[in-house]
């Protein structure tokens, strides 16, 4: 089984994503998702504890209790094999900058964000530098 772990505070954004996610990638690929980096975490933990393969971690920036890009850096600390993808739709633009430049997500998308964009970010973050 591998999975692709979705974060967001909303569930409307999880609901869409899981939906694309669904009819861009159905087969061999699951979803799962958290309503915070909290719930993240121990999704994580207990995904990686029973020997799943986590392809990617897409999360929200703006969320109570942890950022975004400070949720996808202990992610990379803890995983650094996960590809990690920092949605979001009001995040100050430094961030995001010192974020990608420092290697901490693959790539950021913008919401609302397209189909396409979407899977290709996957795909990148499947296959991207460590």
């Amino acid at each position: 089984m591998t999975v692709i772990l979705l974060v967001d505070d909303e569930k409307s954004v999880l609901d869409s994503l899981r939906d694309q996610l669904g009819s861009l990638f159905p087969e061999g690929v699951e979803c799962e998702a958290a309503e915070s980096a909290e719930e993240a975490w121990e999704v994580l933990e207990a995904l990686n504890s029973q020997g799943v393969q986590i392809l990617v971690v897409v999360s929200d920036w703006l969320m109570p209790g942890q950022r975004g890009d400070e949720f996808l850096a202990r992610v990379r600390a803890r995983f650094p094999r996960i590809g990690r993808i920092l949605l979001t739709g009001q995040a100050d633009p430094g961030v995001l900058e010192s974020a990608r430049s420092e290697g901490i997500v693959h790539r950021i998308l913008s919401k609302p964000w397209r189909p396409d964009d979407l899977r290709a970010a996957i795909e990148q973050s499947i296959h991207g530098d460590e």
